[in-house]
């Protein structure tokens, strides 16, 4: 039999859900993902399992996702009229079933899969910053939006703006890259939809179908495809323990005749190389003298401490110089600053626009605002110092792996992605996506960002240690 108290609660139960049935949201609430509750309606036994099961009920169908964040049990006592206890003990249940997680100062969110039990998923292959210590990215985007909506008018935020950014969205881009390029001028800059955008259109824009390019041996996926896409060729130039190797790329460039240069100067994908001052001036040396032109794909190139000078800083008329907010602040807020040789920028503009039309609005409004306001700087600080910790845990249970202080991820020559790994629930990515034609060693790049904990990712880097040992 149902207890009295499920009796005497279920009348207003009921009423608040016709409520939500209209509102689609907890009466009052600011959040949406509240509507969960509605459930309960449905559901007999004791309130708090009622609670719990709605919850997983809501998951289960996709009404919530993970990163989701539900209301405070307080709201939910209130707003249900029962004991906070009963809540309490709802969302313990909750968690006891691996649906929630709970962060002290930030609130109550949905679990992701990636960071459940012993048993579940360790994704070492998403190579993604990992969170920002000591910030939460949900709540400054939550004021950095309002914000901008409260000023600007939505009709013109939402409608079509010029396709290399704004001036002010320019000068913020050019703010933001001055550690590692020095003072540059605005009208250089071009603003786009991320990084793999821009080199679609770089290479749309430079080359045409049959001609070479020389990228590292193991070079960015997306770079591949691409060119595959196009019908562009890609030559594979060995690497060292510091980047691309001078005197090949010259004899390639010999050889080969490319039109583009493409590399990753700093925390190379996948090998986490990179290029000192010395080495950095001795391939401008080489692109110089031959004339082609290099793509400088310098998504990390913010991450260490002391920025290295980057290749567009060296060679101002000959280099397209890439960077993304991807990697340096989060996934979610996909912009990519793109300095142009002088005189270029307006051509390539105009190549991305055919592509992608123009970067989007809200986005660059976030990004743009964060650069003047100093949270972008402080966001990067927060990555910086994760990443720090986490390259600190891999260099103590993978005492062989590759890569710098800051890296988002380490190379392990040699290695394997078998199917023990995955077995062992690891998600890997070995060094068959990586490889320019023709190349054959082997290894793996193991992302230490992807897991939300760093207890989950010393879990997934024990378990491969012990497969490797």
């Amino acid at each position: 039999m149902t207890p009295s108290y499920n009796r005497r609660i279920d009348p207003y139960i009921m009423q608040i859900m016709y409520g939500y049935a209209i509102m689609g949201a907890t009466p009052g609430s600011p959040n949406p993902a509240a509507a969960w509750l509605r459930r309960m309606a449905a559901l007999d036994g004791p309130a708090y399992r009622r609670i719990a099961q709605a919850l997983e009920n809501a998951v289960a169908e996709g009404e919530l996702q993970p990163g989701d964040q539900i209301p405070p049990q307080r709201e939910v006592a209130r707003r249900l009229g029962i004991d906070f206890t009963t809540v309490t003990r709802a969302y313990a249940l909750a968690r006891e079933r691996g649906l929630i997680e709970g962060t002290t100062g930030r609130g109550t969110f949905i679990r992701s899969r990636t960071d459940e039990g012993e048993a579940g998923l360790v994704d070492l292959s998403m190579n993604l910053p990992p969170p920002p210590a000591g910030l939460n990215l949900a709540a400054l985007l939550r004021e950095t939006t309002g914000a901008i909506l409260a000023r600007t008018d939505p009709a013109t935020l939402m409608a079509y703006h010029p396709g290399a950014g704004s001036l002010a969205q320019r000068a913020a881009g050019a703010a933001w890259l001055a550690p590692s390029l020095g003072e540059v001028d605005p009208a250089r800059i071009v603003i786009a939809s991320g990084a793999q955008t821009v080199l679609s259109a770089l290479l749309d824009h430079l080359t045409a179908p049959g001609d070479v390019i020389v990228a590292e041996a193991f070079a960015y996926p997306g770079l591949l495809a691409t060119a595959a896409r196009r019908g562009v060729r890609v030559v594979g130039c060995p690497l060292d323990a510091v980047g691309l190797e001078p005197e090949a790329l010259a004899q390639l460039i010999a050889e080969h005749r490319p039109r583009l240069i493409c590399c990753t100067p700093t925390f190379q994908n996948p090998t986490a190389a990179s290029m000192d001052l010395a080495r950095r001036e001795a391939v401008v040396a080489v692109a110089r003298a031959s004339g082609v032109t290099i793509i400088e794909d310098d998504a990390y190139g913010l991450l260490p401490g002391a920025p290295m000078p980057a290749l567009a800083s060296l060679w101002p008329e000959g280099v397209f110089h890439v960077a993304t907010t991807a990697k340096t602040l989060s996934p979610g807020l996909r912009l990519a600053y793109v300095v142009a040789p002088p005189g270029r920028a307006e051509g390539l503009a105009a190549t991305l626009h055919a592509i992608a039309q123009m970067p989007p609005p809200l986005m660059a409004a976030v990004a743009t605002s964060w650069i003047r306001e100093g949270v972008a700087g402080r966001v990067l600080a927060g990555v910086r110092e994760e990443a720090i910790a986490r390259r600190a845990l891999a260099a103590e249970l993978l005492p062989g792996a590759l890569g710098g202080l800051e890296s988002l991820h380490v190379w392990l020559p040699g290695a394997t992605a078998d199917a023990a790994a995955r077995e062992r629930g690891l998600a890997l990515v070995g060094a068959e996506s990586f490889r320019a034609p023709g190349v054959t060693t082997e290894g793996l790049r193991i992302s230490l960002g992807a897991a939300g904990k760093r207890a989950t990712l010393a879990r997934g880097l024990r378990a491969l240690a012990n497969l490797r040992a």
